[in-house]
């Protein structure tokens, strides 16, 4: 059984906290900020977990790392 979440939500600003998703994508016509999403293993098919959210700070997890990105950067990131 997946431990995957099927999911309606278009970004990971709106995820919920523990949950793994599957990123579908990354949006943003800012190529400084895709280019620094990939670099952090934010790809399509990429597992991530949102660890928690304070005032639009968000800690996610990819690839077994753990980082802190703004609400701007976890827009970008499409579920």
């Amino acid at each position: 059984m997946s431990s995957f979440v099927e999911t309606e939500l278009n970004n990971l600003s709106k995820a919920d906290i523990n949950r793994e998703y599957i990123i579908k994508g990354v949006e943003s016509e800012d190529v400084e900020l895709k280019n620094f999403l990939f670099t952090l293993g934010c790809y399509p098919g990429e597992n991530v977990t949102v660890i928690s959210d304070f005032k639009h700070n968000f800690v996610i997890s990819v690839k077994d790392a753990r980082y802190s990105i703004d609400l701007d950067l976890a827009k970008a990131i499409k579920l």
